[in-house]
């Protein structure tokens, strides 16, 4: 094989990553926002002397340490996209970043229903008006934070992004870590309305650490989730069963090869690396089987390998 031919079979590795993502700029957008409403938090409560802003302050600045992962993350991977030391990119580095953002939320979720469960057995006094003024607050930050991760029409709540021609979605597990966390913080805000509206005016205080734990409920049920999805980009786990059929019939309808061998996993939003073994009485040349296979599933790097079919020990 010449030199030329050599340098036309090489291909880039970098997969796309190289390119910036909405994701990571609706991310330090967010950011900004709940940096922002973090410092004034923080300022308020100790200038006020009020617990429940200072509180709220320090809950926000968790957020946004998590959401700072997610940043980082994102310029990681597009900076590093051509490192030699990564086999198939940096896709990866997004789904790990997901997955620690993942542990954060378990964590969040955690502290959310000590405090919770430590506030029933010992009720503190609630200064409602405040309280509320101050979760108002953090719900219309919070609100517009996820329309900016979540845009109407662009984004479902798994975090993936719909093309244009509606072929196929995008999973981008750092932009769905992102915005569970955001959405996190907004159903803590609903919560604590609704419960302090209760207490204000029907004098109805164990609603408050009750609606605490209900929280925390539901964002471990979006952490298990995230951890589930994220660990199996992460773990390399087969694609799921009707890419691989695709891929798999799409190269046996012809009627002159069989599969024998296929292994499909993502390495990156919504990208694919694929090992197959083909057997086939009349091989062809690999050119002819890769044109075979579906152009819909964002197949980014191919490994085709093609036999000859043995016949009464001999192969054909």
């Amino acid at each position: 094989m010449s030199d030329s031919e050599v340098a036309n079979r090489r291909h880039d590795h970098a997969f796309g990553q190289d390119r910036r993502r909405a994701g990571e700029r609706r991310t330090a957008l967010v950011i900004g926002l709940t940096a922002t409403m973090m410092v004034v938090e923080i300022v308020a409560g100790v200038v006020y002397g009020s617990m429940a802003l200072l509180a709220d302050g320090l809950h926000m600045m968790s957020h946004a340490a998590a959401l700072g992962i997610a940043a980082f993350a994102y310029v990681y991977a597009r900076q590093r996209s051509r490192d030699e030391r990564f086999s198939f990119g940096t896709g990866k580095v997004n789904s790990l970043a997901g997955f620690a953002g993942a542990v954060l939320l378990a964590v969040f979720a955690a502290m959310m229903a000590i405090e919770s469960v430590q506030r029933i057995l010992a009720p503190v006094t609630i200064a409602f008006s405040q309280a509320i003024l101050v979760a108002v607050m953090g719900l219309i930050v919070n609100a517009v934070s996820a329309l900016i991760l979540n845009p109407p029409g662009r984004h479902d709540a798994d975090g993936r992004e719909h093309r244009a021609n509606h072929d196929h979605h995008h999973h981008d597990h750092n932009l769905r870590a992102a915005y569970l966390h955001v959405l996190a913080d907004a159903l803590t805000s609903v919560l604590a309305i609704v419960a302090l509206m209760f207490g204000k005016f029907a004098g109805l205080n164990w609603m408050d650490p009750v609606m605490g734990v209900v929280g925390a409920l539901l964002v471990a049920h979006w952490s298990v989730g995230l951890l589930r999805s994220t660990g199996k980009v992460l773990l390399d786990r087969q694609a799921p069963a009707e890419v691989r059929q695709a891929i798999r019939e799409s190269l046996e309808s012809p009627g002159d090869c069989r599969v024998i061998d296929l292994h499909v996993w993502s390495i990156g939003s919504g990208q694919h690396a694929v090992i197959v073994v083909l057997v086939s009485a009349d091989p062809r040349p690999v050119a002819h089987y890769r044109a075979l296979l579906p152009k819909d599933h964002d197949l980014a790097h191919v490994t085709l390998e093609v036999h000859g079919e043995e016949r009464d020990g001999e192969r054909a």
